[in-house]
């Protein structure tokens, strides 16, 4: 079951919920949204580019999605597999109640919403929530993520509780904790048949890019690397400039090799 190619089409803004918070129209579904520009953005990548999709032979994949933001990743799974049974964890408490709100406007079954972080140890750590797209935990958090958000202790779990059974797709946007969270988990992740991890390359971060490439394929996997587009990531558009201030996300697709024919 796979999605039909067809024109892209543009989001419709609709009235504001009865909170005044501002709402659109994509693909059917009614979204509460937190951030304009974001939602765009996301709609070109999602919607648009189709950056997380994947092919399944079962009308009913598993899925977990590690940093669900609003939800657009989990209503365009929704959209290509409407039996998907999902996992979706996102600690910002501010943006869990609009992704939980958006699954219940748009009707969305077999969606359990985890309101968590994911870390390499469970328990409680200050997160720093901006309220939008980039909240980071303290541990990996840059002087700039701690300026821009607002400290908040949060539920921390680990990804490889949940890996117990086989999961059809994995996706992760989770701020900078990706290598720590799939080092953790790398004796279960022969569970996992795909993947798509987003890499944050940013200023005062550790550079761990070799070593989730390294860790991939000693569990198996097959990957390629993506830059998204100079829109969303304007500075992989040549001259390239390599600075210590220099951000810049990656997509990181793996397949296993037990999956590939």
């Amino acid at each position: 079951m796979t999605l039909q190619q067809t024109p892209a089409q543009a989001p419709s803004a609709v009235a504001a919920d009865d909170d005044d918070t501002p709402r659109e129209r994509i693909r059917g579904f009614d979204v509460l949204i937190n951030d304009r520009q974001n939602f765009h953005i996301l709609c070109k990548d999602v919607f648009e580019r189709r950056i997380y999709h994947f092919d399944s032979d079962s009308a009913e994949p598993t899925i977990i999605d590690c940093g669900a933001n609003i939800g657009m990743s989990v209503l365009y799974f929704k959209h290509v597999y409407p039996g998907a049974r999902i996992v979706a964890f996102e600690p910002d408490p501010s943006v869990a109640r609009l992704l939980r709100r958006n699954v219940e406007a748009n009707e969305l079954r077999d969606v359990e919403i985890v309101e968590a972080a994911l870390s390499d140890s469970d328990g409680s750590q200050t997160l720093h929530a901006d309220g939008k797209y980039a909240s980071m935990l303290d541990k990996i958090a840059s002087s700039d993520a701690r300026a821009a958000g607002t400290a908040t202790d949060v539920r921390c779990v680990r990804l490889r509780d949940y890996l117990t059974d086989p999961v059809d797709f994995l996706k992760m946007n989770i701020e900078g904790a990706e290598w720590s969270v799939l080092r953790d988990t790398a004796d279960r992740l022969e569970l996992v048949r795909s993947m798509v991890i987003e890499y944050h390359h940013l200023p005062g971060l550790p550079r761990t890019l070799h070593e989730i490439l390294a860790l991939l394929d000693r569990c198996g996997f097959e990957y390629l690397i993506n830059d998204f587009d100079d829109k969303t990531n304007p500075h992989v558009h040549p001259p390239f400039r390599l600075t210590p201030r220099t951000s810049y996300y990656l997509l990181i697709h793996a397949r296993h090799r037990s999956c590939m024919s």
